[in-house]
């Protein structure tokens, strides 16, 4: 019963999403699997089709581009001056 409960939570979550069925060429399946061995985390096909579709219709113009990064920075700082070099370290430590 407990199971049914977080189904029903994923599907209210992705409740904004559209779900498509698509056939994928040969050639294109190739591509996709050769791309994902090459990496060194293999992303889903969900994520590499999001991508491409975002990067298509984006390159059209039906898609907006996100804006630049604004980082504001703090009034006063940590008082570490290594963070921008040892970010890593910092957040690992969180």
């Amino acid at each position: 019963m407990q199971r049914l409960h977080q189904f029903h939570q994923l599907v209210l979550y992705l409740q904004g999403m559209r779900r498509a069925t698509v056939t994928i060429p040969d050639d294109l399946a190739r591509a996709v699997e050769r791309y994902a061995r090459a990496q060194e985390a293999p992303p889903a096909l969900t994520a590499v089709v999001q991508a491409a579709l975002r990067q298509y219709l984006t390159e059209r113009g039906y898609l907006g581009v996100a804006g630049p990064l604004r980082i504001t920075t703090a009034r006063r700082g940590s008082g570490r001056r290594d963070v921008s070099q040892a970010h890593d370290r910092y957040l690992a430590a969180q």
